[in-house]
């Protein structure tokens, strides 16, 4: 069969023939593929071949160059770059020929291939004269179809190339003409307006220096204003994306455009008929208030430490507020009865930049849309009823809870009546409006005024619509996290009285009745079991009963699901089991963590099913996790009890240790061997060899993420901590490990890698802590005597460290009172006296209450120990 059937079939309504083709193109590309390249190049270049063989060939030509999973596009990149030049050459000639195809959607095939090429060879500092190539297209005024595409290739490139700004740098001017010169008024084809706009937006992150000279800003801006008013709608689209995006990027430059042009043009925008063009120019206001937020707590943190901010606000929000306000009002009362839930809509994008403006300019929103919120709560029209509650639910994150308090306790009474209102969008946003209140301002609600008819309300509405019923779920679960949330000094939150306790029982019944309703889809049911976790984690003692019963009910309904899953048919019934599952072990797990050592009579039948579901949930399903979550749990809640699990517990820990490619179950895998520790105490001992060398294993792994690897080095600690002495035959081995991993340093231009070995080293300090308290009291703790120095150097490097957390002071802090403590007799005297330790436990500086405590307990320890 020749490459056009070929292609051809791969485009094929049959699926057999579909599948069959793109194996053989698979197999081509592995036995030889240079070969492979050249007919795919061959094929897209040809004129002559049908418009749906070429735009084939043209993807299947990209897909072997990129990729989304990193290791793959390295793979890809490795591979074309091995390739001989006389093959790469002929593959690029094609694909820069096949941009001038008078088949414009081959031309945009070809211009994705192009840029595949160049953002591969690029960085490696090959194909430089690509950009040069691609310029000299973009200006023959022959030929549209030409422009269109290389416009297009050079927008691809840009933002191909975008975490790596300074490749294209050098030519960031000549690329700016280019796109410039096609976005103009003056360009006759809008082809070429839309795909320079397109790349323009591609290239802003690029042309930082061109903005930061006025003459050159000005010009820019004005094309892009002018694009704005473009007869084509995609232009106009484009353009205000633009804006969208020079408003994030050039903030700070922004003052004289706004006054001039940028704040008639986007209030108008927001009026257009057009919906994309109204969604972009909401968008923009949406941008301007979410900078001025961030640059406000900048201001604040600044003030905090009597600094002045780097970038000063322009307070644009505030300056519009009186001509945004009534533009977006009117936009919420646009809604579409009929839009689905997921589908973004101009009331929607208002609604959202109306929360966004109230956390920008604060209280000052409130005046501006109490009168609408008054004049339409209680009207006929539901558009305009919606409309207000949704006002209202938008503006309750950011003004002064003093200033909003009133208004709710006013509007509350109100807004639980409207929870029986006809109509259904109404209530969903009531019941959002609610769980607002519920998250943000709980201390408005007064237990023996609101309490229960607010209750009453959210119940009622669990019989309701999915979404309602959804929403309903969330305002519950935050009424329950922020009213159990209570400020005890003595830590005994169990004991203390909660408002909700008269009405636990019919809460998590009501939302257990819930999740059994057949009609209800995942996520709505979902919520619902998050409800019953929240309840469940702030119950008090005299709602223990509830909790116990759940238990009872969660474990029923576990061990029916187990017994059905022979009947699962197909992909659908599989993954509703297994979000069931889930769901279950979520509650389960907040269960064990509420009765402590009170789960012991149930611990046989959890581990029972727990150990079923290991066994029945596939090696794909994040399902495993949650099992293991749950036995970390159990251990904690038994400690020495769990012992008898450990043997059947134990073969399922292994493989799941051994995923490397699976970062989040081998993390949480590593996890259990330190919960298991903690609970066994000595008694790990007999598991130590075993662990450790599965653990020391992982640390050798090329496949493993890096992140694991931090987890497993603070396990190290709690091994030697649960053991002791016991731990000397590991002790070599762990401290070189360490020593090894803490003297990795990183380049200070690379944030991730900074980052990284910030985490990195705060999880040696945590091994080294573990292992100094495991040995300390002992007679054997002279065998850390030799290590105490690289301990020491670590620490140093940790407190010398100008981005160092507060976490990883309190722990570096907290190892050397550790030290001092172990060797209290003078052992340690000349390393304790160093003057930068001395310096650095006399540090001062903003910390919170626990970290200062553990800082004067440090000076302590290390006063006697040097006495």
């Amino acid at each position: 069969m020749n490459a056009t059937e070929l292609l051809a079939n791969t485009l094929s309504p049959d699926a057999h023939t579909r599948d069959d083709a793109t194996a053989k193109l698979e197999s081509a590309s592995r036995e030889n593929y240079p070969a492979y390249m050249l007919m795919l190049s061959a094929e897209l270049v040809n004129e002559s071949s049908p418009s749906h063989v070429r735009n084939a060939a043209g993807l299947a030509l990209k897909n072997t160059l990129s990729a989304r999973e990193f290791q793959r596009q390295t793979d890809y990149a490795n591979r074309w770059l091995a390739l001989d030049d006389g093959t790469k050459n002929k593959v690029k000639q094609d694909a820069l020929m096949a941009l001038a195809s008078s088949d414009g959607k081959v031309g945009t095939v070809a211009a994705q291939v192009v840029s595949a090429i160049a953002s591969v060879e690029l960085p490696n500092g090959q194909w430089m004269d690509v950009v040069g190539i691609l310029l000299g297209f973009v200006s023959d005024p022959a030929n549209v179809n030409l422009r269109v595409a290389t416009l297009q290739t050079i927008g691809f490139i840009c933002e191909a190339l975008q975490s790596q700004p300074d490749i294209l740098s050098m030519r960031s001017n000549e690329i700016l003409t280019a796109v410039i010169h096609g976005a103009r008024k003056e360009e006759s084809s809008q082809d070429v307006q839309l795909a320079a706009i397109t790349a323009l937006l591609n290239s802003l992150e690029f042309v930082r220096d061109n903005f930061d000279r006025e003459g050159e800003r000005n010009y820019i801006m004005q094309v892009v204003c002018e694009a704005t008013q473009n007869p084509n709608p995609s232009v106009q689209i484009g353009a205000f994306e633009c804006l969208v995006k020079i408003m994030s990027l050039y903030y700070d430059k922004m003052s004289f455009y706004m006054e001039r042009a940028l704040f008639g043009l986007t209030v108008m925008g927001m009026k257009h008929t057009e919906e994309k063009i109204a969604l972009q120019a909401i968008e923009f206001w949406s941008t301007v208030c979410e900078v001025e937020t961030d640059l406000a707590w900048e201001a604040t943190e600044a003030t905090e430490y009597g600094e002045v901010p780097e970038n000063e606000s322009k307070f644009f929000a505030k300056v519009a507020l009186p001509e945004i306000v009534p533009v977006l009002l009117d936009l919420l009362t646009h809604q579409d009865e009929d839009a689905d839930e997921d589908e973004w809509n101009v009331a929607m994008a208002a609604s959202t930049c109306l929360g966004l403006l109230a956390q920008a300019v604060q209280d000052n929103i409130v005046p501006a849309v109490i009168p609408f919120i008054e004049a339409n709560i209680r009207a006929t029209d539901w558009h305009m009823r919606e409309a207000a509650v949704m006002t209202f639910g938008s503006i309750l994150d950011g003004p002064d809870p003093n200033v909003l308090t009133p208004l709710v306790n006013q509007a509350l009474p109100m807004l639980i009546d409207m929870m029986a209102d006809q109509n259904v969008q109404v209530k969903d946003t009531v019941a959002w409006t609610l769980g607002r209140i519920c998250d943000l301002l709980i201390t408005t609600i007064r237990p023996d005024v609101h309490l229960h008819p607010l209750i009453s309300a959210l119940v009622a509405g669990l019989q309701d619509n999915s979404r309602i019923v959804t929403n309903c779920c969330w305002a519950l679960m935050n009424l329950a996290d922020q009213l159990g949330y209570v400020e005890n000094d003595d830590g005994d939150a169990l004991n203390a009285p909660s408002p909700l306790t008269p009405y636990y029982e019919g809460v998590v019944n009501a939302l257990l009745h819930v999740t059994e309703t057949a009609t209800l889809e995942g996520t709505h049911r979902t919520a619902a079991y998050e409800a019953i976790t929240s309840f469940i984690t702030h119950s008090t003692a005299d709602t223990v009963t509830v909790v116990q019963n759940t238990a009872v009910t969660i474990l029923m309904r576990m061990e029916q699901l187990l017994a059905m899953q022979n009947q699962i048919i197909g992909v659908d019934d599989r993954n509703n089991w297994n979000d069931l599952m889930t769901n279950f072990c979520g509650v389960i797990t907040s269960i064990i963590r509420k009765l402590e050592s009170g789960i012991q009579p149930l611990g046989d039948r959890i581990m029972t099913l727990i150990l079923q579901l290991i066994e029945a949930a596939s090696k794909t399903s994040t399902l495993l996790e949650d099992c293991f979550l749950v036995v970390g749990a159990l251990s904690a809640a038994l400690e020495q009890g769990f012992a008898p699990y450990i043997n059947a517990f134990l073969p399922h820990l292994y493989p799941a240790l051994k995923a490397h490619e699976d970062t989040q179950l081998c993390t949480v895998a590593v996890g259990i061997i330190g919960d298991i520790s903690r609970a066994l105490g000595d008694q790990t001992a007999q598991y130590c060899q075993a662990f450790m060398s599965v653990l020391l294993e992982n640390l050798q792994s090329d496949v493993l993420n890096r992140n694991v690897k931090i987890a497993i080095l603070a396990c190290f600690g709690d091994l030697a901590m649960a053991i002791g002495p016991q731990f000397e035959p590991y002790l070599n081995a762990t401290m070189g490990v360490l020593r090894q991993a803490g003297s990795v340093q990183p380049n200070p231009l690379d944030i991730d890698l900074v980052e990284y070995v910030g985490q990195l080293r705060e999880g040696i300090l945590e091994a080294y802590t573990g292992i100094v308290s495991g040995f300390k009291n002992t007679p054997k703790v002279e065998l850390l005597l030799p290590h105490i120095p690289h301990i020491l150097e670590l620490v140093q490097k940790c407190l010398a460290d100008s981005e160092r957390s507060e976490s990883t002071i309190k722990t570096a802090v907290g190892l050397v009172g550790d030290l001092a403590d172990a060797f209290p007799v003078g052992q340690l005297k000349q390393l304790l006296l160093a003057e930068w330790l001395a310096s650095e436990l006399r540090m001062k500086g903003r910390m919170s209450p626990e970290t200062k405590r553990t800082l004067k307990w440090a000076r302590e320890m290390v006063k006697r120990a040097t006495a």
